[in-house]
This record gives C-alpha cells, sequence and structure tokens, in this order.
C-alpha cells in the first residue's frame, strides 16, 4: 500500500495573538501521535554574539534572524515520511543547544510561527494556512507577560522592543500573510468552542 502524504497545517499570527495555543489544541484534538510539530522559534539562527539581555541590535520578528532554509529541508524530510533531528534554541544565551529532539514523520505537520506564511520555500509546502488575529493591546499585553516571567526580560526592555522592532515588522511582514490565509481565527475567543470544527475541516 502507497505510503499517505503527510497534511501539513500552517498557524501564523502575531506574538501574543495565541497562535501557540491553537497549535497545541489541534494537537490534543487529533493526537499527539498523530502530530509532527515544527515550531518557527527553535530555528533562529545563532545571535549569541550581539544579545544583551533586553534585546541588543537583534531584531528576531525579521524574516532573516530565521534558518528558513534549514527548516523547509525539514519540512520536506517529513513529508517525505523520513525523521529529522529538529534544533532547539535557547531565549536565555541566544543560541543553540546541543540538545537535539528527534521528531518522526507523522500523518499531519503543524508548522507554528509568527512567520511561517511569509517565505515562499516554506509557505509553497502548506496544505493549510491558519492566520490567527487579536489585537494589537492583547498581543502586547501576552508578549510582556511571556518575556518578564519566561524569558527573564525586564519591563522596559520588552515595551523598547516592542515599539522599535516587533510592531514595524508584525506590520511589514505578519499582517499582510494574513492574505494568504485558508482560514482567519480570531485570537480573542475561547478556541474550544471552535476547534472541534477547524479539525473537521483538516481531515
Amino acid at each position: 500500500m502507497a505510503r499517505l502524504t503527510p497534511k501539513v497545517i500552517g498557524i501564523a499570527g502575531g506574538s501574543g495573538s495565541g497562535k501557540t495555543t491553537f497549535a497545541r489544541l489541534i494537537t490534543e484534538t487529533l493526537g499527539h501521535d498523530k502530530v509532527s510539530l515544527l515550531e518557527q522559534d527553535n530555528y533562529y539562527i545563532d545571535q549569541s554574539h550581539k544579545f544583551d539581555r533586553d534585546g541588543g541590535s537583534v531584531n528576531f520578528d525579521h524574516p532573516e534572524a530565521i534558518d528558513w532554509k534549514l527548516f523547509s529541508e525539514h519540512l520536506q524530510l517529513l513529508k517525505k515520511g523520513e525523521g529529522i533531528s529538529r534544533p532547539t534554541y535557547d531565549f536565555s544565551s541566544h543560541k543553540r543547544k546541543k540538545e537535539i529532539v528527534p521528531i518522526e514523520p507523522r500523518p499531519f505537520i503543524l508548522l507554528d510561527g509568527i512567520l511561517i506564511h511569509v517565505p515562499e520555500i516554506v509557505h509553497m509546502h502548506i496544505d493549510f494556512k491558519i492566520f490567527i488575529q487579536a489585537s494589537e493591546e492583547i498581543r502586547f499585553s501576552r508578549r510582556l507577560k511571556r518575556d518578564v516571567t519566561e524569558r527573564g526580560r525586564t519591563e522596559e526592555g520588552v515595551r523598547a522592543q516592542y515599539f522599535l522592532q516587533v510592531k514595524p515588522m508584525h506590520d511589514m511582514f505578519v499582517e499582510p500573510s494574513m492574505n494568504i490565509a485558508d482560514q482567519v481565527i480570531s485570537g480573542e475567543i475561547d478556541f474550544t468552542t471552535i476547534i472541534e470544527a477547524v479539525v473537521k475541516k483538516l481531515t
């Protein structure tokens, strides 16, 4: 019997929109044994040489901050039914960890990241594109809480980075990528009320 090609689902949206929460719900609904997850955040290029605690000169929201070549190669290997060794990015030191995570091919490949729908070498392989949309106020408040509590940042540094880099890059790259989405979902609703309907479309 011929092997079925995995279905690739891309979930994009602004930082703090709720896309990672939505990706988790999709994974739980489909079943962890059915989903291979690729997160954009693990494919950052090493920035440790020019990063300070509050961002320095690094623009993490520009497409060039991501190793899209490796991301695309890993995606294509999974689609072919081959396993990969996924890198792990350390947001404290801002470089890749020595540890790698083995990812096995499964019926669904889920891509999660703010810029997933931007580079053609990635979005050309996505079968169903989802964009999670939320207001700027909600996205900023969620990001502020996350970066201070989980990534050791200062509130002042998070605010400065947001208005100097995050917001301009969102307006330039992230928001326009919504135009190629197959479905736009509000990141301000209770996802559990719609998850079954969305998963039905995917299966």
